[in-house]
């Protein structure tokens, strides 16, 4: 019988995502065992700073890859708004799977206008917190990470009024019910990625790659194609609060782009329609308008604050 290894974090959404794509395989190749490696990454280490200060979301994958160069894993199976732009020499991004919700979710308050002022807010996202301190610049962020479950447990506990979480994470762990809104794209612009689950594997692995090719979903390869050209025009990652989404209209895509100060007080949005067969270049140029439009002061600005 041969043998699929799949590398994985070790957070219960993490695992969660490498025993849904365990099964997808097992249901494709009856004959094939597959086996979860579960690891601790960088970024599940340093949980009292940032990612913007620490790396960035690269923290979350390094070990990971690893794990794959090295011969002890054949997969990794990630959240696609943790992946960076840039692969390692020999690695790549194989597959993308159907899509689950892209926006994220308020938890503790009904709504962003119904928080009372003042209130504090948690979430680790710059992109998060820009677009939530343009509505709400009363509202105090403090840095909130960790698993979903620890999430929910500050929350619970009273350190913070509200939470903004991905609603692709809370409905995969089963928490649809402490979702008390799910912002709308208008509100809160989601990650590029979000809600997406990606493989990535050796290039030169050619059998590997044809038991999970009838795992992508062309859709969603389309829109976070484009998504991600976009975030990787503005050289993007988790250091900056850039937003992208990304939809099907027929063959028509539509992307929308956001990129802002931390502090909401500057927010520049963009949009564009085209071909979804050009869906990387229409990322690249609403990225490039985007930096001549004001970003690249932005990013600028941004990147000497963190140097």
């Amino acid at each position: 019988m041969s043998v699929l290894r799949i590398a994985t974090r070790r957070s219960p959404l993490a695992l969660w995502q490498a025993e849904f794509v365990a099964r997808r395989l097992r249901e494709l190749h009856p004959a094939l065992a597959v086996e979860i490696l579960p690891m601790v990454t960088r970024g599940d280490q340093l949980l009292d700073s940032p990612l913007s200060r620490v790396g960035g979301k690269g923290l979350f994958v390094k070990e990971l890859e690893r794990a794959m160069l090295d011969g002890k894993a054949d997969i990794a199976v990630h959240s696609m708004k943790d992946v960076p732009a840039e692969f390692p020499p020999g690695l790549g991004l194989t597959a993308i799977l159907e899509r689950e919700d892209p926006c994220d979710a308020l938890i503790g308050a009904e709504s962003l206008e119904a928080l009372p002022l003042g209130a504090v807010v948690g979430t680790a996202s710059l992109r998060r917190q820009l677009q939530i301190q343009a509505r709400r610049p009363d509202v105090q962020i403090r840095l909130l990470r960790g698993n979903i479950n620890t999430r929910l447990a500050k929350l619970d506990q009273g350190d913070y009024d509200a939470i903004v979480l991905a609603a692709s994470g809370m409905k995969r762990m089963g928490f649809d019910h402490r979702i008390s809104q799910i912002l709308p794209v208008e509100t809160m612009l989601p990650s590029v990625g979000q809600g997406a689950l990606g493989i990535e594997c050796r290039l030169d692995d050619a059998p590997t790659r044809a038991r999970i090719e009838p795992l992508i979903d062309q859709a969603s390869w389309i829109r976070v194609s484009a998504e991600r050209a976009l975030s990787h025009c503005m050289g993007g990652s988790c250091q900056l609060p850039i937003a992208g989404y990304a939809v099907l209209e027929g063959d028509t895509l539509w992307l929308r782009g956001l990129v802002g100060s931390p502090d909401g007080r500057q927010v520049l949005r963009d949009e564009i329609r085209g071909s979804q067969e050009q869906a990387q270049a229409l990322g690249r140029e609403l990225g490039a308008r985007l930096l001549a439009n004001g970003a690249q002061h932005i990013l600028d600005a941004l990147n000497q604050n963190s140097a």
